[in-house]
């Protein structure tokens, strides 16, 4: 100001400009910016028809600040990293993270176009990034806190621990012409740590071992399905020194493979994701959330530092299904119970796989 007034409108004239559509602040500007092209045209400068200003509300989505002044704050002291961190709201870091043109587009759509001011909370985003690659994304199996499982009976009912039993998954539930993914069964599988409990909380149902309640009462071991392949029953855990739980012990039960008539002989309601040991890849996990605990996280005048979220950016190692080994960077998967993920665009490489959380399968910041 004053020259980037006077210079645009008489840059939209020269670049054909036919709707120049600027948010609201610039409505005390439109009678110079009309006065300015009219008098212009009068000259013999411009040509008509002239350009015409629009104004309407910005867009402010919730738990971000789009501030380049604040934004830069963020990458200069190092709360961030750099201006492609996957937790800023700039277009490589949304694009780092995994967010979809499309998924944009249909924010943007559903949001409409208004004078009136207002706030879009961040979880609108997610709900459009999910409706956006629920049909498109390759499903995978991926765990994230690894807990060892071992089948006590495996080489009784398959002859050996060396045997591998194949499996199938869909590489995309509804579009069968897509194909399936093929992995193995062996004698250990990773299993999520959150997917067995000694003592089972009311409503669990994936694997607990028989125990004696606190009223004394013998309670039975607990049944689950390894998803894509066979039920087994739990039968007790290993525990280091310091009696931290390091191993589960199941039997699987045999008869009970999926997509085989016997798949319902035994009715469970727990179904547990699962790689196998041997055959699992390594993969670094990166789990980005919010970058702000408020959800207009400037308001007042307060300083945004001080409402960062501690847990925006969680690394976990973990192990995935074999066939994510071939994974490009940029491509986005579905981990199964998970949510959506992308194969990181910087660091991601043939022998190094890293994946960004874009988007959990329901919104965790629900009151």
């Amino acid at each position: 100001y004053p020259m980037y007034t006077y210079a645009h409108p008489i840059e939209d004239a020269i670049e054909h400009i036919t709707h120049s559509i600027c948010t609201l602040e610039f409505e005390d500007q439109r009678p110079f910016y009309d006065w300015l092209l009219d008098t212009l045209c009068t000259l013999g400068l411009t040509a008509q028809p002239r350009p015409r200003q629009y104004e309407f509300a910005r867009l402010n989505l919730t738990y971000i600040v789009t501030s380049k002044r604040k934004l830069r704050q963020l990458v200069d002291e190092g709360h961030v990293d750099g201006w492609d961190d996957p937790r800023t709201p700039t277009l490589v870091g949304m694009r780092r993270r995994g967010y979809t043109p499309e998924s944009l587009q249909l924010l943007a759509e559903r949001s409409g176009v208004s004078k009136a001011g207002g706030w879009i909370d961040y979880s609108s985003l997610d709900i459009a990034l999910r409706d956006d690659l629920d049909a498109k994304a390759p499903r995978a199996c991926v765990v994230l806190e690894p807990l060892k499982l071992k089948l006590t009976n495996f080489a009784e009912v398959f002859g050996s621990n060396a045997h591998q039993e194949p499996c199938h998954a869909p590489v995309h539930p509804a579009h069968p012409e897509r194909g399936q993914r093929d992995f193995v069964l062996t004698h250990e599988v990773w299993i999520e740590r959150e997917d067995f409990m000694e003592v089972p909380s009311k409503g669990f149902f994936r694997l607990s071992p028989p125990r004696i309640d606190a009223a004394g009462v013998s309670q039975p071991s607990s049944k689950s399905r390894l998803k894509y392949g066979y039920v087994v029953e739990c039968t007790g855990c290993e525990k280091d020194p310091r009696g931290n739980v390091t191993a589960v012990l199941a039997a699987l039960v045999p008869g009970t493979k999926s997509g085989t008539p016997g798949a319902d002989a035994v009715k469970v309601k727990g179904v547990i994701t699962w790689v196998s040991v041997s055959t699992a890849v390594p993969a670094e996990v990166r789990l980005y959330d919010r970058l702000f605990t408020e959800a207009q996280p400037d308001a007042g005048g307060r300083d945004f530092l001080t409402v960062l979220n501690p847990n925006s950016k969680k690394i976990v190692a973990a192990f995935a299904e074999s066939g994510l080994a071939s994974a490009r960077a940029d491509e986005r998967f579905q981990f199964e119970r998970h949510g959506y993920f992308v194969a990181d665009r910087k660091d991601h490489a043939p022998g190094r796989l890293v994946f960004n959380r874009t988007a959990t399968l329901k919104d965790t910041w629900s009151k």
